[in-house]
């Protein structure tokens, strides 16, 4: 992805500290793929080297909670914090394609994600994952953490599952998929570098 300007990057920190979790996000969205995660969670670990790997993000995230209760609220704050890093790192949006789409297969998934940095939180969730886990991972905290990532990036996803039986391969795949669009969505338009992509003139 090309930045909008060499004199400014596209990257931010936010660090979050609550009760329960203390976490701390760098994200560079014009990086090459750079990722230093240690959530202490590791599924999700991976599939933050998914979103690096395929987005061509740049993410450097630590964080630490209270995992003997379970990984419920963790997940969730690397999604917040990471959605207000996003956010963060987008700015006014200006010149951004602001829409992203793709469909990933992994094997036997195939997940399709369509999105919108539109400046309105919505998340429309069709994946059916078989299990209850992959590993020690909770597959309910996947929609935890895209409501999380919808809610502070301040943007809109449409995730369906069109096929898929390994519950692995289905959350790999979303995340692949998101990571796609995520990266065309905040491609920078040579067309409107200077402009905010909306007939109201404001995401």
């Amino acid at each position: 992805m090309m930045p909008a300007s060499s004199e400014s990057p596209r990257i931010a920190t936010v660090a979050r500290v609550t009760g329960e979790t203390n976490v701390k996000v760098t994200v560079n969205l014009d990086g090459t793929g750079k990722c230093e995660v240690n959530t202490g969670v590791p599924f999700l670990d991976h599939m933050l080297h998914q979103l690096c790997s395929h987005g061509l993000l740049d993410l450097h995230i630590q964080a630490q909670g209270d995992y003997e209760i379970d990984d419920h609220h963790t997940n969730e704050d690397v999604g917040i914090t990471l959605g207000m890093a996003i956010a963060k790192a987008i700015g006014e949006r200006k010149g951004i394609q602001r829409f992203g789409h793709f469909v990933a297969p992994l094997d036997e998934a195939l997940v399709q994600i369509a999105l919108d940095f539109s400046g309105r939180p919505h998340l429309s969730y069709g994946l059916e994952i078989p299990t209850e886990r992959v590993g020690t991972y909770d597959t309910q905290l996947v929609r935890e953490f895209f409501v999380a990532i919808v809610n502070h990036a301040q943007m809109t996803i449409h995730m369906r599952q069109l096929d898929g039986i390994n519950s692995h391969h289905i959350i790999e795949a979303t995340f692949k998929a998101f990571a796609r669009a995520m990266r065309m969505a905040l491609e920078i338009d040579p067309r409107r570098a200077a402009t905010i992509p909306s007939s109201k003139g404001v995401l």
